[in-house]
């Protein structure tokens, strides 16, 4: 398998990314009065899953790259935590989506085995 040379190369990233536009699309049916709560609340957490990937891509030391993947780790647990409320609350059915999330957190956990084999 060919090296990924830009972030935006990576299958993790790609599905990240991917993600992030579906919760701006159902955030986006949110009740107005979650604006300033659960809508901005899960837009941040989604989009520093990928932020955090393409970060971490570009970093030159082991431990540097792994602590980015790490916080992308941790804002994935945010963003299933947020899902499950907006399923709860009724805002809209988000089993699907945390299928897209654990997908992508199967796929970084994945990249993060493999990192750290590598380079120990």
């Amino acid at each position: 398998m060919e090296k990924a040379q830009r972030f935006e190369d990576l299958i993790v990233w790609q599905k990240a990314h991917k993600l992030v536009l579906a919760i701006y699309s159902l955030s986006s049916k949110f009740p107005s009065n979650e604006m300033y709560g659960l809508t901005s609340q899960l837009r941040r957490a989604a989009v520093s899953v990928p932020s955090n990937i393409a970060e971490g891509f570009k970093r030159i030391g082991a431990n540097d790259k792994l602590r980015f993947y790490n916080i992308a780790e941790s804002s994935q647990e945010e963003v299933k935590y947020q899902l499950l409320l907006a399923n709860d609350l009724q805002y809209s059915n988000t089993k699907d989506l945390i299928l897209q999330l654990e997908e992508v957190s199967k796929i970084l956990n994945g990249l993060i085995k493999s990192f750290k084999k590598t380079n120990i």
